[in-house]
């Protein structure tokens, strides 16, 4: 059995719909399909998924939530007409919708939110599996809380709770082709959660594990993974084959074709993942597995991601200061607060910090406690910073990598402010200042990448 996730771009329109029908007929093996709301049908147009985030803001202001409903279903009927299908499933959506609406001011703000942003995968789900009937593919759509999908209470973020391996396993006996909804799913009171950014691919990644399926496809609209961003770097390097490891590494910091969190499921029963393209799907993808054959540069991909924060201080004779470090990540820890990186020298320390989770008011509160309770010399934070990774399983045994690479930044004219290699030795980061970080990239490119391919060519 193979598990596959269309990701929106291949569920959009009626034309897309039909090609993940082809692609599922083409392969007997494809047995248990997750997909995602529409996405985008072209560059300007609206996902499903803003659409429902508008519908629920509407109702949790009592504003104009008919007109928003409209727009929603009006999407789905677009597809069902494209698709041949009557309008009995515009009618079971937009009754779903209604039922979802009506919770308003019964349930949390959060939680009303998360069921209408659900509502995309679900009802999606529901559409397709009756498009796949509709061409003689014996189907069948299936909730995730019918399925077993169950999930930690919160405040945590939602994870799948090992019971839900468990019920999900059964999936491997169905007779028909399962549509499974990706993005959420149930705490075993029934309330339901939405899984972080990337979460139809985390669905997708823990179906794969409870049918220890032989293969997870997860098709998109590229046709694989390349060793840095298209959008930066012209044509780059297509990567036919990574590991768990290193795509992690290169998901954490901007890669944004396969979320980092969604590896953890099918890595631990080491299911090899397939990355493809719904719009060319004989091409062969970037395959992600345990260990891969050696190839002839240590570097495998370079990734770049904004919107980092650097809390800097400094304590005279801090290294001799037992518990400095613990005291202040308590104090982050405190404010609800994770962190990076924390390079630090004898008398100063930094932590790297996503933008997103600091304000103004929170700032002043670290600040004031680390200067009282922590009696530091200076305290202060800095913004607008970029970390730039370099991964590759080769690194540790390669010497000189770390001097190409500071020598190619610095040809940019950029200042280094932070390097950090972990223990494992399949990353290097750089933290730099936003504004250099699409040049650097291509410095790095040319280093690793352009060079090696004049030279081997």
């Amino acid at each position: 059995m193979k598990v596959c996730k269309f990701g929106g771009t291949s569920v959009a329109s009626a034309e897309q719909i039909k090609k993940v029908g082809a692609i599922v007929q083409a392969d007997p093996s494809r047995r248990l399909i997750v997909v995602s709301a529409p996405g985008k049908r072209f560059s300007d147009d609206t996902k499903v998924t803003d659409l429902l985030i508008e519908l629920a803001n509407a109702a949790l202001q009592q504003g104009a939530v008919e007109e928003k409903l409209k727009n929603v279903v009006k999407r789905y009927k677009n597809n069902a007409d494209g698709l041949g299908l009557d309008n009995a499933i515009c009618d079971v959506i937009e009754v779903d919708l209604r039922k979802r609406i009506a919770e308003a001011g019964s349930i949390s703000d959060e939680l009303l939110m998360d069921s209408l942003k659900a509502s995309g995968e679900d009802n999606n789900a529901k559409m397709i599996a009756a498009y796949f009937n509709s061409i003689g593919l014996k189907a069948k759509y299936m909730s995730p809380l019918e399925g077993g999908l169950i999930v930690n209470d919160l405040p945590a973020r939602a994870q799948a709770l090992p019971k839900a391996f468990d019920n999900l396993s059964d999936l491997k006996h169905s007779q028909e082709i399962v549509v499974f909804p990706g993005f959420f799913g149930y705490t075993e009171d029934g309330v339901l959660r939405t899984f972080e950014r990337g979460g139809s691919d985390i669905t997708g990644s823990i179906l794969a594990a409870a049918v220890k399926a032989e293969l997870y496809e997860n098709f998109t609209d590229v046709d694989s993974v390349f060793c840095a961003n298209p959008k930066v770097v012209n044509c780059p390097v297509e990567i036919e084959e990574i590991t768990y490891r290193e795509m992690r590494e290169l998901s954490y910091a901007g890669f944004s074709v396969f979320h980092d969190e969604a590896l953890m499921p099918v890595y631990k029963v080491g299911i090899p993942v397939c990355i493809k393209n719904t719009n060319n799907p004989s091409a062969l993808g970037t395959r992600i597995v345990s260990e891969r054959k050696s190839n002839h540069s240590p570097v495998t991909g370079i990734s770049a991601d904004s919107g980092f924060s650097i809390l800097y201080v400094s304590k005279y004779l801090m290294n001799r200061e037992i518990g400095f470090g613990r005291k202040l990540l308590q104090i982050l820890e405190d404010e609800n607060i994770s962190y990076e990186h924390t390079p630090s020298g004898l008398d100063d320390i930094s932590v790297i910090i996503r933008s997103h989770q600091l304000t103004p008011d929170k700032e002043d509160r670290i600040v004031k406690r680390v200067e009282t309770e922590l009696q530091a010399d200076d305290v202060h934070f800095r913004h607008d910073f970029s970390m730039l990774v370099i991964v590759g399983e080769g690194m540790n045994n390669n010497t000189g990598l770390a001097a190409r690479a500071t020598t190619a930044i610095s040809k940019t004219g950029a200042n280094i402010e932070m390097i950090n290699q972990g223990s494992s030795e399949v990353s290097l980061v750089f933290g730099v200042r936003k504004e250099f970080e699409n040049k650097i990239l291509q410095a790095l490119y040319n280093e690793f990448f352009a060079l090696s391919a004049s030279v081997l060519t």
